[in-house]
């Protein structure tokens, strides 16, 4: 019987102290300290959010590319002005990021959302489409045919401009001249491959 309380004992006394600092965790969490905690686990923030915010971008994109359509001549719902700061890149932003939760960061992730708007990708839903809510007409439409126009170096210039304002340490690709014209033959027939990254910077 001895033998039997003596090997008790001990796994009794880690229960006991295992318990304890249950008890302790749930009042740490209950706490102010235990609520920091949780916020500093669960509310970590992306770094590109917290350096630039998708209100902000599109202001730049058109510094950049002054050439771009705007398609902000829609009427606002709430007091019946136009809502000029309501731009075709202000939904394309507020569509990427808020209706498909894509990354703001990846070329590949703005080339599938202009593919939404050109019909050869995912479906685009009148319903929750930017602007829907906020203007007396729905702007997808006119949005999509404006991104239909665009000629593919005028996509991709827009896609290169997105990534450098959202991500401005990349330096993986060079930024667009937005000066540069683009050929109407471009939008017609295939691109050729661009000489490497090395040979640009020459």
């Amino acid at each position: 019987m001895s033998k039997y309380l003596s090997f008790i004992q001990p796994l009794l006394k880690s229960w006991q102290t295992l318990t304890a600092l249950m008890v302790v965790g749930v009042i740490t969490l209950s706490s102010g300290a235990g609520k920091s905690i949780q916020t500093n686990l669960f509310n970590i923030q992306p770094a590109y959010a917290q350096r630039i915010t998708p209100s902000d971008v599109w202001q730049q994109v058109y510094q950049q590319l002054p050439d771009l359509p705007r398609e902000n001549k829609y009427i606002s719902k709430e007091n019946g002005k136009v809502a000029e700061n309501n731009t075709l890149v202000n939904r394309l932003i507020r569509y990427h990021i808020y209706t498909k939760g894509r990354a703001p960061i990846y070329r590949l992730d703005w080339k599938l959302t202009l593919a939404d708007y050109l019909g050869a990708n995912e479906i685009m839903y009148d319903s929750t489409y930017p602007g829907n809510d906020a203007l007396r007409q729905n702007p997808i439409e006119g949005d999509r045919k404006a991104i239909t126009l665009l000629t593919r170096s005028q996509r991709d210039a827009l896609v290169q401009v997105l990534v450098n304002v959202f991500n401005p340490t990349s330096q993986n690709t060079l930024s667009p001249n937005p000066n540069t014209a683009p050929s109407p033959s471009t939008s017609t027939t295939p691109q050729l491959p661009q000489r490497g990254g090395a040979e640009l910077l020459k």
